[in-house]
């Protein structure tokens, strides 16, 4: 099983039904090899991947400060991968 830090909200979250099926490996592959990241004011790093096995769709993964410790995740409907 793939562990990483996480926040209390993040495991409050991950209980819900619409992201108890977000899997630990697709988080992973988030922060290590993200299509997009934004850096919020508060020094949040936002991450973004497309998930193939979840439709296509975009999971955000929103990190502390520290670069490491998960603090949210979620499919993200309103993101639109950058042009290059």
């Amino acid at each position: 099983m793939l562990r990483f830090k996480t926040t209390t909200y993040f495991d409050a979250m991950r209980s819900r039904p619409d992201r108890a099926m977000i899997l630990d490996e697709w988080i992973v592959m988030a922060i290590a090899h993200p299509i997009h990241q934004e850096i919020q004011s508060d020094g949040r790093i936002r991450r973004w991947a497309r998930i193939a096995e979840a439709d296509d769709r975009y999971l955000r993964v929103v990190l502390l400060a520290d670069g490491e410790t998960v603090h949210n995740a979620f499919f993200d409907r309103r993101f639109r991968e950058p042009s290059p």
